[in-house]
């Protein structure tokens, strides 16, 4: 009985009004007024039946004559499984949670501040949390899996986007959309989808990209991930004084060496001469910072989870993987892998507290539901007839075909290993696009890791490069 009532609670949370407060930042001398919508969004399928409900919070510029006028962006993170926190709370919204400078964890209690860095002030925001993640959830279990997918996400981000331009009117406004890490799988999945449903895209950002999971799923089948890794290892190594000279010009080298004798090496598998294994030893010892006997020792192949344990060793530390500038403590024993993520550890805590507090505080929204932030609320995802080397170039390709006119951001973050950056790279250059096409496409990159905006240089580069995109890709009349 108790199941059943919680289902119908659940199927009827879309029909509630959702929560609109006032409110204001001081921003750069001047007030911005604007408005928090904060609530529930009901995804149907074809007879009408709501299977889920999405939750998601709108920001809303005051005092626009002309709404249709006003830019609109649609915003989510990855995962899969992943709210829509950290671009929230991080980056775009009109608050954010306060960091050390670096972006490491400050000592608890954790504080919210205004983001001086908001996108405010040049577009209307919605956030969405997909279903199985925040919020959002369906509305019998069963349905639950039809979500957990490649194509049941894109498709179902898609009809909140629909229900919301509808519902708030906002058919004619200039539209975005921004993703990171497997949002921007979403966001180029979606370029394609919604061009086929009558909505155009000005502009897309792709936040910490991949696009081509390939490119970053090893194994001994696979070279390719080595290599699309590489400049990662060596950014990483110069950043914590295990490699010397200039970063950009560290990086060049190590790409063309990448590309070209680490590949052609790595491809020549048992054949390849002891001579010339040793030479390509010594090379990655210099980029890396790693022994070359432990090179050889690994055939080369530097396994990212050994990386992060083997580069301080010495100092007994463990480098991140989502942002490798981040160093944690290494475990006792002689461990040849790192035992957890200091970046991951080091922005979970704040961020949960931060959006706890605030949805409830200051948006107005109660509810006990738990918030699913990062896992705990989806179930095993479908990664479709490619399995988890999933490609969605294509369907940005074709969204970009189909769509001349808009525009796509490409931000990476130098010490990313999530999504790494010489890998975005490699797919963008390899998805066949019309040459008429290729200036559409600005990549921007920052000193800083996957979520690159906790940095807060990257972040203030972030706010004028997406400024200057914006306007490059929906111009003021």
């Amino acid at each position: 009985m108790l199941l059943l009532i919680l289902l119908a609670a659940a199927a009827m949370a879309a029909d509630e009004a959702p929560v609109s407060r006032p409110q204001h930042i001081e921003l750069s001398g001047r007030t911005l007024n604007y408005t928090s919508t904060t609530g529930m969004m009901p995804v149907r399928n074809a007879q009408g039946e709501t299977e889920a409900n999405m939750f998601f919070i709108a920001y809303t510029l005051d005092g626009v004559a002309d709404r249709s006028r006003r830019k609109l962006m649609f915003c989510f993170n990855g995962g899969p499984g992943s709210s829509s926190v950290w671009l929230h709370l991080g980056a775009f919204g009109p608050k954010r949670i306060r960091m050390l400078d670096d972006g490491s964890m400050p000592p608890p209690p954790y504080r919210m501040e205004v983001n001086p860095a908001t996108w405010l002030d040049e577009t209307d925001m919605v956030f969405v949390d997909p279903v199985g993640t925040g919020y959002s959830r369906a509305v019998k279990p069963d349905l639950a899996k039809k979500f957990f997918g490649v194509q049941g996400d894109i498709e179902s981000v898609g009809e909140f986007i629909r229900m919301y331009l509808t519902r708030y009117e906002r058919w004619m406004s200039p539209l975005f959309l921004a993703g990171e890490s497997y949002g921007t799988t979403r966001a180029a999945g979606l370029a394609g989808h919604m061009v086929e449903k009558g909505v155009a895209f000005n502009g897309i950002f792709l936040i910490s990209a991949i696009l081509n999971f390939a490119t970053v799923r090893g194994g001994r089948s696979n070279d390719l991930n080595y290599v699309m890794h590489l400049p990662v290892y060596a950014a990483t190594a110069w950043y914590h004084r295990k490699a010397t000279g200039d970063l950009r010009q560290l990086l060049n080298e190590v790409e063309a060496f990448a590309i070209g004798p680490y590949q052609e090496a790595l491809a020549k598998g048992d054949q390849l001469a002891p001579t010339e294994r040793s030479a390509i030893a010594a090379k990655l010892s210099r980029y890396t910072g790693l022994d070359p006997k432990f090179l050889e020792r690994a055939e080369l192949r530097i396994e990212l989870n050994e990386f992060q344990r083997e580069l301080l060793r010495g100092q007994n530390l463990l480098v991140g993987r989502l942002d490798s500038r981040l160093t944690g403590p290494g475990t006792r024993d002689n461990s040849a892998r790192a035992e957890f993520d200091p970046s991951m550890t080091a922005i979970r805590p704040p961020y949960t507290a931060a959006f706890n507090h605030y949805v409830r505080a200051e948006l107005g929204y109660k509810s006990d539901a738990p918030y699913h932030i990062l896992g705990g609320g989806i179930g095993p995802w479908d990664w479709g007839p490619s399995g988890t080397v999933t490609d969605v170039s294509d369907a940005l390709r074709q969204g970009l075909a189909k769509n001349p006119h808009m525009k796509v951001y490409v931000g990476q973050g130098l010490f990313d290993f999530a999504t790494p950056y010489f890998a975005a790279g490699y797919t963008l250059g390899h998805m066949g696009l019309h040459p008429k096409l290729r200036g559409n496409i600005r990549i921007y990159q920052y000193e800083s890791g996957h979520m690159y905006y906790i940095h807060v240089p990257s972040l203030k580069k972030m706010k004028s490069d997406a400024a200057e995109f914006l306007r490059w890709a929906a111009p003021e009349n």
